[in-house]
């Protein structure tokens, strides 16, 4: 907080979420969406000025500190209009609908800080843009400038404003619902292979990745390229072309700067298309994903690398992500110390004063603090640039003690870096981002026999079950001791993605119905009857513009792909064909969306794998733990994921339907396999076992 803007307070700092209350000093009138805002609008006749962001975000407080927190913009912006601000993680049905809007005003996607001026009565958008700068440059006016400029078009020009709000909301409400696919299911697997086309059309052959700067690691198109290459067409054949395009990526990801090749733990994007510079907010729903990635990647090709991977960003998790409560925190921040970057940044006089001679002869090559600096300021920011082979050759040395030295290394600077100013973190906890990290921490337990992670994952679990479900409904974020805001698509869906991983790791009595459960809100809540698919929001959340039913896949894979994907696994696992039918539903309703752009819409493509080819079914019953943990891990590997499999005690209590006939026998372990509805006879020997899963 400024000396100039410490003795303001705002109504923001009545709010819990960090993003707001960094903004609670500002002199600015801000106020959180709600009513009492709304209200005053329409009571005094002034635009909206929405402005949507988050905690980590870095050009949010750069527009912060340029204009929020001046005083004569201030004044201009309290003159002027109400002033809103909002938290996408806390609102994202908000975000979504703006940002939509966004894009149709401008042909353009949208991003953060998101300036949007809403009508004062009805809270349409009429104009926006993201960041402004305080004065002209980057061929933008100042956003005083624009601050008047809106204003005096507001009132000279309603009429106008009110026939573009028109097309603008029938627009928004067309992409809500488009029409369903006629007759029989048109999405076939062809489809598969033309997305799979069209995204290694975009893959980098040099770099990974695909396309140029900014490059973002898109999880779900690497996980749709790895399925891919392990079963390419529905006869089973793999596709070596996606199984490579997978695994470059992920091996260039994990050598460059965008890993944190000290603590573990993803940065949101590059800033470059070589990987080198990130911009370096860590988010929690990005590491999600690329755990389960570089586990499923590490079973597919037993390659060191991945493991040491996914195991480092799954400590990273339990470590700096994980509340003392179980949940995992959402962010940390790019800046610190008011600079981006900075807390990760080193010189090679800093490295070599804390490393002795041999450490810093192999780390200054391996991580190119021999080379020119990366970094403004003549700083280094650490990426691989010498892989240990290579490395070993040009310093003559055994790789094995090369490989002692540079963990050495690694543990002493994370050591010192610990001891500087850390970057901010949100610990905010939000339901749908913890639902993909509890799946991919449940993925990497099971992949890498890591029980530590599977117990990260229930802790996290327990938390939600204890703070964000209440009265049959999920909340969507907490934040000190307070559980606030309605549960989304999202949240339903990805939590039960989550706890459907983590059954496959240990059965615990009462989570599969919880996830049940939650299915069931999405049916009755959720659900378009008429047209097939699932809104965002419930049909008892709050009235706005839009009530969005999202398709593509964005910075989350898309709610209805998730939504589908698990539906089809419940609805064959307990025979539960409201479940089933919900699914078909779904991607018949997508089915446009998807032919146009299959690239953008992977979840829903993953559903479909899984509507043509359902998933292999593996309940195993026994009442010896070790025996049935034995024939589990046997069932996850190797990479098989069109395979769900649970291991049930025989003491276990089961939810009503067609689970409960697979009973335990006489044998210490009885194995039921099934695939969609054909079910094979029961099989009492592991040798049995592994010929069908072979």
């Amino acid at each position: 907080m400024s000396k100039a803007e410490s003795h303001y307070a705002n109504l923001l700092i009545h709010e819990s979420s960090p993003y707001l209350r960094q903004h609670a000093h500002n002199p600015v009138n801000w106020q959180p969406w709600g009513e009492a805002a709304l209200e005053q609008a329409r009571r005094e006749g002034k635009p909206i000025l929405l402005s949507i962001g988050y905690s980590a975000c870095h050009w949010c407080h750069v527009m912060a500190h340029e204009s929020f927190e001046d005083e004569a913009t201030a004044q201009l912006m309290n003159a002027l209009f109400i002033n809103i601000k909002v938290d996408r993680e806390e609102r994202p049905d908000l975000d979504k609908i703006y940002q939509a809007a966004f894009q149709l005003l401008h042909r353009r996607s949208g991003g953060w800080p998101l300036t949007m001026f809403l009508t004062h009565d009805d809270q349409m958008p009429f104009v926006g843009g993201t960041y402004f700068p305080n004065t002209p440059r980057y061929g933008m006016p100042a956003f005083s400038e624009v601050l008047q400029r809106v204003s005096d078009h507001y009132r000279q020009h309603q009429l106008d404003i009110r026939q573009q709000n028109q097309a603008l909301l029938e627009a928004l409400r067309a992409e809500e619902a488009p029409a369903p696919a006629a007759g029989p299911i048109g999405l076939t697997a062809a489809l598969l292979q033309r997305a799979c086309d069209q995204l290694l059309h975009n893959f980098d052959p040099v770099q990974g990745g695909f396309g140029g700067a900014p490059k973002f690691p898109h999880p779900t198109g690497l996980d749709r390229l790895l399925r891919r290459g392990a079963g390419g067409s529905q006869q089973g054949a793999p596709d070596r072309g996606a199984e490579h395009a997978a695994l470059f990526t992920l091996r260039k990801m994990a050598m460059s700067g965008l890993y944190d090749q000290l603590g573990g733990g993803f940065c949101r994007y590059s800033v470059d298309a070589e990987w080198q510079i990130p911009h370096f907010e860590k988010m929690l729903y990005d590491n999600g994903p690329l755990l389960a990635l570089y586990a499923q990647a590490w079973q597919v090709t037993g390659d060191p690398l991945f493991r040491a991977i996914a195991e480092a960003t799954g400590d990273w998790v339990i470590r700096e992500m994980q509340a003392p409560t179980g949940g995992y925190y959402a962010t940390w921040d790019a800046d610190s110390e008011g600079e981006e970057g900075r807390f990760y940044l080193w010189t090679p006089d800093q490295v070599r004063a804390l490393l002795d001679a041999d450490e810093y002869a192999a780390c200054s090559v391996h991580y190119g603090l021999d080379q020119p600096p990366n970094f403004e300021n003549h700083a280094w920011h650490l990426r691989v640039v010498v892989e240990l082979p290579e490395l070993a050759k040009r310093l003559n040395t055994d790789p094995a003690l090369l490989a002692i030295r540079l963990d050495s290394a690694r543990r002493k600077l994370f050591a010192a870096r610990s001891q500087r100013i850390w970057p901010g973190r949100d610990e905010k906890i939000l339901t749908a981002w913890n639902g993909l990290m509890i799946r991919g921490m449940a993925l990497a337990a099971r992949h890498l026999d890591r029980a530590d992670f599977a117990t990260s994952a229930e802790r996290a679990l327990d938390f939600i079950r204890a703070q964000l479900w209440r009265d049959g409904r999920l909340i969507a974020a907490h934040k000190d001791g307070q559980s606030r805001f309605n549960g989304t698509l999202d949240d339903y869906a990805l939590l039960i993605d989550g706890i459907l991983e983590l059954l496959q790791c240990r059965w615990r009595d009462g989570d599969l119905d919880l996830a049940l459960t939650l299915a069931d809100v999405l049916l009755e809540r959720f659900v378009d009857r008429a047209g097939g698919g699932f809104y965002f929001t419930a049909d008892d959340h709050e009235r706005l513009i839009q009530r969005p039913k999202p398709a593509h896949d964005d910075a989350l894979p898309s709610g209805n792909g998730i939504a589908a994907q698990v539906l089809l696994k419940l609805g064959h696992l307990l025979g539960r064909m409201d479940y089933l039918d919900a699914a078909e539903r779904t991607l018949r309703w997508a089915e446009p969306t998807v032919r146009q752009i299959p690239t953008a819409c992977n979840a829903l493509l993953t559903a479909l794998e899984a509507f043509l080819e359902p998933a292999q079914i593996v309940v195993l019953r026994g009442g010896d733990s070790e025996i049935l943990t034995d024939w589990r891990k046997r069932c996850a590997t190797p990479y098989a994921p069109r395979r769900m499999t649970l291991a049930i005690p025989t003491a276990a209590v089961l939810p009503a339907g067609l689970l409960t006939e697979r009973e335990a026998g006489f044998a210490p372990v009885t194995a039921y396999v099934c695939s969609g509805t054909q079910c094979l006879a029961p099989m009492t020997t592991l040798v049995d076992l592994e010929r069908e899963l072979a």
